[in-house]
């Protein structure tokens, strides 16, 4: 369904269950680059099929001007934890004072 305000939202079904649903809305720019692209479409949706072991694949998903395309999902890679010892020492250089490089 398109509607007046250049929005739209979708959905549907296949014979093999995949299930698909999507909504856009206008929002204005985070940072325009010209007088042209003041609007730009924000985008929701989600989908889901099974895959051939039978497990439920669910996939979620934000896309904008801002973050681009962010999707979340179980079946998705995620990156292994930072080990502690690191995690301790970025949280320690963020606390220290910045020194300026001489200009030269």
């Amino acid at each position: 369904e398109l509607r007046a305000d250049g929005s739209y939202v979708y959905s549907y079904q296949t014979g093999n269950e995949i299930n698909v649903s999507e909504e856009g809305t206008i929002k204005q720019a985070a940072n325009p680059a010209s007088p042209e692209e003041q609007n730009v479409i924000a985008v929701s949706g989600k989908y889901s099929y099974k895959a051939d072991d039978g497990t439920l694949i669910e996939l979620v998903y934000t896309a904008d001007d801002e973050k681009g395309f962010v999707p979340v999902g179980a079946h998705l890679p995620t990156p292994p934890p930072i080990p502690e010892a690191i995690q301790k020492a970025l949280e320690y250089i963020a606390k220290q004072p910045s020194t300026p490089q001489p200009s030269g």
